[in-house]
């Protein structure tokens, strides 16, 4: 991908004077890691011995009137960050740059992410993790939102229970309204409930995860767009990693019937992310099965 994500950049640029020069006429996308932070002013960069500067207003692309916050810009210190060269000062053989991510940016929305249409499959990198949905890099730092709803069909407390921070995965464009602000979905490339089923087989084993304890049974997921239900059990709380039993796999119904075995009180389980489809473009998936009355699928 040409307009890679941030936290995907193993190093900084190489820098001398002809290539920041270079840089600044051909407006070259550069990476470098931020130094210090200027309280109010901006960021401090060391370009192989040159000191360059990034001004506040330079950090972000805003796709909104809102200013964006000291401590967002704060944030940035000791990451690498994707820059333009904007400016070149000089006195004999002393060189200064002033740089700017805000262009940077600008130029992978105009590029790339602009000609995105809603179901369009792209790679991206979690950055931040909230109650709410993951915050997702795009490319060049620009941040997607993917709620909480649309990380599975299976569902979870809280997005970490998913992803962790700096983890790549693929996702689609939900939708990106009038301002830019992108919202991605993510269930989609998951599998349909019976591509899911079919990596399971009554009358065996498995480990799951408890999602939910309801008063009339156990929602254990054994994929993250899979899940089977087992009676209730003493002691069995959320989160629970647990040995099932798969006692019956209901396609026209999509239901799984399973006997929690035993728990494993030690263990941490992260259902595999297996992607189904990590390409293209998505219009309308269904995840229902045929004959089911219970209808979910996703028109892009």
């Amino acid at each position: 991908m040409e307009y890679m994500q941030e936290m995907n950049v193993a190093s900084a640029s190489v820098f001398t004077l002809e290539t920041l020069l270079d840089a600044y006429t051909s407006e070259t996308v550069l990476f470098a890691k931020a130094l210090v932070y200027d309280r109010g002013k901006g960021l401090k960069f060391n370009l192989g011995g040159y000191e360059a500067f990034m001004p506040s207003s330079e950090v972000y692309l805003s796709f909104d009137s809102n200013n964006i916050k000291e401590a967002a810009i704060a944030t940035r210190v000791n990451k690498i960050v994707c820059f333009v060269v904007t400016s070149v000062t000089h006195k004999g053989a002393e060189y200064c740059f002033e740089i700017s991510r805000k262009k940077a940016q600008q130029k992978a929305f105009d590029n790339y992410i602009s000609t995105l249409q809603n179901g369009d499959i792209i790679p991206c990198c979690i950055t931040h993790i909230d109650r709410f949905g993951a915050f997702c890099d795009i490319g060049y730092g620009i941040s997607a939102l993917l709620p909480i709803d649309f990380i599975s069909v299976s569902r979870i407390q809280s997005p970490d229970d998913r992803f962790t921070v700096g983890q790549n995965i693929y996702a689609c464009i939900k939708n990106i309204d009038a301002d830019g602000r992108i919202v991605l979905s993510h269930k989609e490339l998951l599998g349909t409930w019976m591509e899911n089923a079919g990596y399971f087989k009554a009358g065996t084993s498995t480990t799951g995860i408890v999602r939910s304890v309801e008063t009339y049974g156990i929602f254990i997921e054994l994929a993250p767009n899979l899940a089977g239900l087992a009676e209730s059990c003493e002691g069995i709380k959320t989160g629970d990693v647990v040995n099932v039993y798969i006692k019956n796999i209901l396609p026209d119904k999509m239901k799984i019937k399973l006997v929690i075995i035993s728990t494993l009180k030690e263990e941490t389980f992260f259902p595999e992310i297996k992607y189904f489809k990590t390409e293209g473009r998505i219009t309308h998936w269904k995840y229902s099965t045929e004959n089911c009355a219970k209808l979910i699928e996703t028109v892009f």
